[in-house]
């Protein structure tokens, strides 16, 4: 069974359509790309699967049923922006992941936060951005869940902070899950995707393997990208 299933689906924002007859399908197994430009819809597809927005018309389905308490079960989400308090420690973080989530890997997250040298009793407000970024990272990816949703993972970091989340990213899912990633760094992760969808205006311009198109176009998803986009 697909792991994120969109049936015509659709949302609007008063006279502004965000997406028009969106049709996708992922299955598990798979580290699927959402690229498109600024206000192509990413963002929203993403809060509407993590069920923080309902859909205008259509279906958006989680393993089968509509977002609700027991998707939200199966579904780690990393938001576009950090949702770190300031005055947290990053041991609160720890507490709260396992406070929530039956499925958080404590000792994974610590593992990974003492390779980092990162030490838990620091509160954010001094973490560095980047920082910042690789815990909150930490803790989605800790979790052993079925569809990861990853908003920007690596916007506005520099690029050995962008590797090693790709490196996360890669090394601590579970192979029988989906990983959606929302970016428009498109040379970044193309290495790491095994599928890609282009959003355009709201829209499905394409939805393809990685070695199809690499195969069949002759080009890299950001060269095709480039020419879809013209950017």
């Amino acid at each position: 069974m697909a792991i994120l299933e969109c049936r015509e689906l659709s949302k609007t924002f008063g006279a502004k359509r965000a997406l028009d007859n969106v049709e996708i399908t992922l299955q598990p197994g798979r580290i699927v790309g959402l690229l498109g430009p600024n206000g192509s819809g990413k963002t929203t597809l993403i809060k509407l699967a993590n069920g923080l927005l309902t859909p205008t018309f259509g279906q958006i389905l989680i393993d089968g049923q509509a977002p609700g308490v027991q998707s939200k079960k199966i579904v780690s989400y990393l938001p576009e922006r950090s949702c770190l308090s300031d005055w947290m420690k990053v041991d609160d973080l720890l507490d709260f992941f396992s406070d929530f989530y039956a499925d958080f890997r404590r000792d994974t997250a610590r593992e990974m936060l003492s390779r980092l040298s990162i030490d838990p009793r620091q509160t954010f407000r001094n973490l560095s951005k980047g920082t910042r970024e690789k815990v909150q990272l930490i803790m989605v990816m800790s979790r052993q869940a079925r569809l990861y949703l990853l908003d920007e993972p690596i916007g506005g970091v520099d690029p050995a902070t962008r590797d090693y989340i790709l490196h996360t990213i890669i090394n601590n899912y579970n192979e029988d899950a989906a990983v959606l990633i929302s970016t428009h760094l498109i040379a970044d992760v193309e290495q790491i995707l095994d599928d890609v969808i282009f959003l355009q205006d709201g829209r499905v311009v394409l939805q393809a393997p990685v070695d199809d198109i690499r195969e069949n176009q002759g080009k890299s998803i950001d060269a095709l990208f480039r020419e879809v986009f013209k950017c």
